[in-house]
């Protein structure tokens, strides 16, 4: 797929003003023969496919200068355009707010940030502000231009550690490629219940459980998840494992974890606060009060969209999951 930015802006949706950039496709040949409102929902994956077939229907999304069908099949060879505005009501409700942000990385293409544990990564419906999306439009105001202020993967709201947002709309559509690509490098750190004997590998397809909507469970009819994982270090009835995503499913690690009977500490949601009986009242004490699911997201690698070469980031393990370490140590 090819990329390309122009410099002009035009007014749409209704005589709202709203900054637009055109995106232009060259689809593959694999997407021969799909519907266009697919291909286009792949490509422009933060956009509910409803909002893209009305863009497809208005004209917005043209193939070959042309407006077509949503269920027009593509044929080879076109040109498929996107003349692609900003929500109207995302740039509306979400306020920048001066906060302070660990700035890990940052130039003229990406930004990677530390997240805290605490810090939801954006704005929802009764969630408008205090996240990570009203602070990025504060200490950097350009992303305003950019869908969810360039945000372009996820971490829980307490889990911590390296996430990248992309500065430009060419680099964020080089970024969400490369994790549909599954050829970003995500590693974490985490500490789980249970005596593990060795690393190995989960390959099981996770989706919204039946019952709870609100979790996300191990579900045949789910989307493929892979999580590859190694033993760091084992404890009596608890060990730290480093835990490699081959896949970026929500709640992934935990929900892999938690299938093997061996959840997150912390995880209120996927596991319980299992306390072993033959170990110290100072370390039950810190389990069961440990204030969020023990995981950090330790180290991520992209391949640069400005260079093309492949760039590498570490983040030290918080001071809280360190501290459980050591009284898992100590027992």
């Amino acid at each position: 797929m090819r990329f390309s930015q122009s410099a002009s802006f035009q007014k749409v949706s209704k005589g709202t003003d709203i900054q637009n950039s055109e995106l232009e496709l060259d689809p593959p040949e694999d997407k021969i023969g799909q519907r266009l409102d697919r291909v286009v929902a792949d490509w422009l994956s933060d956009y509910s496919r409803a909002r893209l077939q009305v863009w497809i229907t208005e004209g917005a999304i043209t193939v070959n200068g042309e407006t077509v069908a949503p269920r027009y099949r593509l044929k080879g060879g076109e040109k498929v355009v996107a003349r692609l505005p900003e929500p109207a009501e995302v740039v509306h409700q979400v306020k920048p707010e001066d906060m302070p942000l660990k700035v890990h990385f940052a130039d003229d293409h990406v930004i990677v940030i530390n997240k805290p544990a605490g810090l939801v990564m954006h704005t929802a419906p009764g969630n408008l502000s205090g996240t990570l999306q009203n602070g990025l439009l504060h200490h950097f105001p350009h992303l305003s231009t950019i869908p969810r202020a360039g945000i372009v993967h996820r971490l829980d709201k307490d889990t911590s550690g390296l996430v990248m947002i992309a500065q430009t709309l060419e680099a964020h559509f080089a970024l969400v490629q490369q994790l549909q690509e599954r050829s970003v490098h995500r590693i974490y750190d985490a500490i789980l219940h249970g005596e593990m004997v060795a690393g190995g590998t989960v390959d099981e397809p996770i989706g919204r459980h039946p019952i709870d909507r609100k979790r996300m469970a191990v579900n045949e009819k789910g989307k493929t998840a892979i999580t590859h994982y190694r033993v760091v270090n084992k404890f009596e009835r608890h060990c730290h494992v480093s835990a490699k995503l081959e896949t970026g499913r929500t709640h992934q690690i935990r929900v892999h974890m938690a299938h093997i009977q061996h959840p997150l500490i912390g995880d209120d949601v996927y596991g319980r606060r299992n306390i072993p009986g033959r170990v110290s009242e100072s370390l039950k004490k810190l389990i069961v009060e440990f204030p969020r699911q023990a995981l950090h997201a330790r180290e991520l690698g992209i391949v640069h969209p400005g260079t093309g070469e492949e760039i590498h980031w570490e983040a030290p393990m918080p001071d809280d999951m360190k501290q459980l370490l050591e009284g898992l140590q100590r027992g």
